[in-house]
C-alpha cells in the first residue's frame, strides 16, 4: 500500500516496500522555550532554520505545529507553514488538534499535506475527515478514543479498523490513513514498548495500512533518549512501521533508521548506507581541516 504526499515540486511515497521516511519533529513549540517566544512574537527564523537544517540530515517530510497558549493559532499555523515553504520543497505534515488551525493550514498549502491528526472518537472523526476529503489530503489516524489508549493491542487495532472504515465513508482510500500505533514512553511502563511493537505487527497484517508514531515518546523522561529512539526503530520498522515523526538531526536515530533500511532490504547494494558513510566522513574531515581524501565527497 502507497500513501503519496507531495509539496509543490516533490513526491513523497510512503510504503512497506520502500526505504523508511523521516518525518522532522523539531518545528514543534511544546518544550522549546525560545521557539516558542520567537513563534508567538511572530518571529520565524528558527522556524525557517529548522525545517532547512532538518531537511539536509535527511528528513523526507516536516511536521508542523504552532500549538502555543493564548495565541491565534491558525494564523501562527500558516505562518510557519508559509515560512517552511520558503526555503525547502519537502512535504508538510500539519499538526494541530485545533479544527480552525487546520483548515487555514490546508488552505495555505500548496501540495498533498499530511494530517496530524484524528483520533477514533465520534465527533473528532466527524469534524476532521470531511475536512481532510475537501482537501485531498492524507491524514493520521490515532488508534486511541474518548476512553483512552488501550494496553491491549487487539483493542487499538479495532480503533484503527474503525478509523479506515470511517474515513472510507467520507470517501478517503485506506492508502491515505496512516495509522499511529501510540508510542508511549517505557520509563512509566516497561511494557509500552513491546504492546506498541504486537500493536503494529496487528495493523501489519490484519490491515496493510502504512504507520507512524512519534517515535521520541519512548524515551521520555529518561537518559540517553537519542540511544533508546535509535534501538526502538529499527524494531519498529521490522514490525511494520513505515515512517516516524523523529528527529533526523540525532546521529544515532539517522544512522540506525538507514541500517534498518539496510537490513530489511530497503537499500539495494547497501548503496544509501555507503554514500552517507563517506559523505559524514568527508565533512568531519573538513570539520577538523583535514583535506579530502581523493575521490571523496
Amino acid at each position: 500500500m502507497e500513501t503519496r504526499v507531495s509539496s509543490r515540486g516533490r513526491e513523497v511515497v510512503i510504503s512497506g516496500d520502500r526505504p523508511f521516511v523521516i518525518i522532522g519533529e523539531r518545528i514543534n513549540p511544546t518544550g522549546r522555550k525560545v521557539l516558542a517566544a520567537e513563534m508567538k512574537d511572530g518571529v520565524m527564523d528558527r522556524v525557517r532554520a529548522d525545517a532547512e537544517a532538518q531537511a539536509a540530515a535527511g528528513a523526507q517530510m516536516l511536521d508542523v505545529n504552532a500549538g502555543i497558549p493564548a495565541v491565534d493559532e491558525p494564523a501562527l499555523l500558516v505562518a510557519a507553514i508559509q515560512a517552511v515553504m520558503q526555503v525547502t520543497d519537502v512535504p508538510i505534515c500539519i499538526d494541530s488538534s485545533i479544527i480552525e488551525a487546520l483548515e487555514a493550514g490546508l488552505s495555505a498549502y500548496e501540495g498533498k499535506a499530511l494530517v496530524n491528526s484524528v483520533t477514533a472518537e465520534e465527533e473528532r472523526m466527524e469534524r476532521i475527515l470531511p475536512l481532510v476529503k475537501k482537501h485531498g489530503a492524507a491524514v493520521i489516524g490515532m488508534a486511541n478514543d474518548e476512553t483512552g489508549i488501550s494496553m491491549v493491542p487487539e483493542e487499538r487495532l479495532a480503533l484503527a479498523r474503525r478509523i479506515v472504515e470511517r474515513a472510507a465513508d467520507h470517501g478517503i482510500p485506506q492508502a491515505d490513513v496512516i495509522i499511529d500505533p501510540i508510542a508511549m514512553t517505557v520509563a512509566a511502563d516497561p511494557t509500552c514498548g513491546v504492546i506498541t511493537l504486537q500493536t503494529m505487527r496487528l495493523i501489519r497484517d490484519e490491515l496493510g495500512n502504512n504507520m507512524t508514531c512519534g517515535a521520541s515518546n519512548v524515551s521520555f523522561g529518561l537518559p540517553d533518549r537519542a540511544t533508546v529512539n535509535a534501538a526502538f526503530l529499527p524494531l519498529a520498522m521490522h514490525a511494520g512501521l513505515t515512517c516516524a515523526i523523529t528527529n533526523p538531526l540525532e546521529p544515532h536515530v539517522r544512522r540506525a533508521i538507514l541500517a534498518g533500511d539496510l537490513l530489511l532490504g530497503h537499500d539495494e547494494y547497501a548503496m544509501r548506507w555507503i554514500s552517507t558513510y563517506r559523505a559524514d566522513l568527508a565533512l568531519a574531515g573538513r570539520a577538523q581541516g583535514a583535506p579530502p581524501k581523493p575521490g571523496s565527497p
